[in-house]
């Protein structure tokens, strides 16, 4: 039974790719993590085996019975008064395997209707809500798979939409410390368009993960190779045009041959890195190339493009906050709080 169903797992992932769509998207918030853990590992900590639920909820074949009663408490303080929330919980069904709830919300506040003349007449709100619920079974040792399901709405003044979405994703682990993942996200439909009759597919993404944790240093490395299904990922912006500026005419030259080709491949990868002082403190750093490539500003970059994070266990909580530049303005907040139920009640019982 277990090898019939990885079959069927490894059978789906072409259909997948070739059934997604281009152009614009619906409910692209559920491409913004709400992890501390994985925006501080610039998104890269796809494939981490070691029981954090917040990492499974992006990777659902991360799921297993050793998260059992694990409890997750996700905020971010976003740009302009926008706030962005997530609850996980995690639990066990036996034989069948192991599952994941979660809530995730994101509030961009209130706004002002307002006349033509520039009278205000009032307030209304707007919000993104994702309910998903995710199983996860770990086949042997080596394997696992996992998908997760969600009912998404978004709500912007008196225009609505509605739809789902699945997530599909297969593990590997070896005895060396490296794990790889390959994951499958946001499969799924706009069922309800903002403007009747308007839908929109959602952001697909088809994504290839793995770390390594030394066996002999306190580093584990992350590194994920993102949107797989689609080779050239350049944003272009006429404003900013990519390339080099030719002296004489001030032209933009656009990249070609193999600085073309690097440009390309490098808007795919992803990496991390995590350094481990003792058991209960670690420090992060991420780097995403797309993310400085598209977002910084020419006549200064600053650290866009990177992040950088830290966890602190203490006494039966876990905490992971993290910072993640996407602009020389401003700079985003992430925190999470993990717990495990369990282990207020073994303490209760003592």
């Amino acid at each position: 039974m277990r090898q019939k169903l990885f079959t069927f797992f490894l059978m789906i992932f072409p259909v997948i790719v070739w059934g997604q769509n281009s152009g614009t998207y619906a409910f692209t918030f559920l491409e913004e993590p709400v992890s501390a853990r994985m925006m501080a590992l610039g998104q890269s900590g796809l494939a981490i085996y070691d029981n954090d639920i917040t990492l499974a909820l992006a990777n659902p074949s991360l799921i297993n019975k050793e998260m059992n009663n694990d409890l997750a408490f996700s905020y971010v303080h976003y740009f302009t008064g926008i706030n962005y929330g997530q609850v996980q919980y995690a639990g066990n069904l036996r034989r069948l395997g192991s599952f994941l709830l979660s809530v995730q919300s994101l509030n961009y506040g209130k706004f002002d209707y307002a006349t033509v003349n520039g009278t205000r007449e009032g307030t209304f709100g707007a919000a993104d809500y994702a309910l998903a619920v995710g199983w996860g079974r770990v086949l042997n040792e080596h394997f696992s798979i996992g998908a997760t399901g969600r009912l998404i709405n978004s709500y912007y003044e008196s225009y609505s939409s509605f739809g789902f979405s699945v997530d599909v994703a297969g593990t590997y682990r070896n005895d060396k410390g490296w794990t790889a993942s390959l994951v499958a996200s946001h499969i799924g439909l706009q069922l309800k368009g903002f403007v009747s009759g308007v839908t929109a597919p959602l952001p697909f993404n088809l994504s290839l993960a793995a770390s390594k944790k030394m066996d002999h240093a306190p580093f584990r490395f992350t590194l994920v190779a993102d949107h797989l299904e689609k080779w050239d990922l350049t944003y272009r912006n006429p404003v900013d045009p990519i390339g080099t500026v030719d002296p004489i005419t001030g032209d933009t030259i656009p990249l070609t041959g193999v600085s073309g080709f690097a440009d390309k491949l490098m808007r795919h990868i992803i990496v991390g890195t995590e350094l481990y002082l003792g058991k209960n403190v670690v420090l992060r750093l991420g780097y995403n190339y797309r993310r400085r490539q598209e977002l910084a500003l020419a006549e200064r970059k600053g650290l866009v493009g990177f992040s950088w994070g830290f966890g602190i266990r203490i006494s039966r909580f876990q905490i992971n906050y993290a910072r993640s530049t996407y602009h020389v303005s401003g700079s985003p907040n992430y925190f999470t709080v993990t717990t495990s139920l369990d282990s207020f009640r073994t303490a209760r019982y003592r």
